[in-house]
């Protein structure tokens, strides 16, 4: 049995602002974000035949854009860090009323390299279990576990949060919920 585009299309609506911000943690530009959730939705309604009913459609679309991003990527050959957004930039929608705190993870989180920026995303952010995570990244389900302790590492070394004292020189993984396998 397959579903058909206009199923596709009543549901999408639910999912764009979803989909925009795993866009923007992937370009770091709101503008890049824009197409490749509007590229997303057409290659979703496109191929709505291929979609398996009963399946998440969430994990499916996110599956789309990732791969929208990767062929993008490839195509213009794009530069570490180009068109990178500072993490000042992030908050400007709420017109700097976000607590300092909140721009302090943000930066951080913007400074971790691109895969484990977006395993951190799709798993503690968008609540995807790691099989599922590997899935949309096309990773094995221990290269997920892999990013995630190693972002988890690199966010408890750095530096303290506004006011929360010294920098601590242990390793502690970074108190994060625990996610679903």
């Amino acid at each position: 049995m397959t579903i058909s585009g206009d199923a596709i299309r009543d549901e999408l609506g639910h999912y764009l602002s979803r989909l925009w911000r795993y866009a923007l943690v992937l370009s770091h530009r709101r503008d890049v974000a824009d197409d490749l959730v509007q590229a997303t939705c057409l290659r979703a309604l496109e191929r709505a035949a291929q979609f398996t009913p009963g399946s998440h459609l969430d994990r499916w679309l996110f599956s789309i854009l990732h791969s929208i991003w990767l062929n993008e990527v490839r195509a213009q050959h794009l530069r570490q860090g180009q068109g990178c957004m500072a993490a000042e930039e992030l908050g400007d929608a709420d017109n700097g009323e976000q607590p300092v705190w909140l721009h302090e993870v943000m930066r951080r989180v913007s400074r971790l390299p691109t895969a484990q920026r977006n395993a951190l995303f799709l798993v503690y952010v968008e609540g995807l279990s790691y099989r599922e995570a590997a899935k949309v990244l096309a990773v094995p389900i221990g290269t997920v576990m892999s990013r995630l302790a190693a972002a988890r590492l690199a966010l408890a070394d750095d530096r303290p949060l506004a006011n929360d004292g010294p920098h601590r020189k242990e390793r502690h993984p970074a108190p994060l919920p625990p996610a679903r396998r």
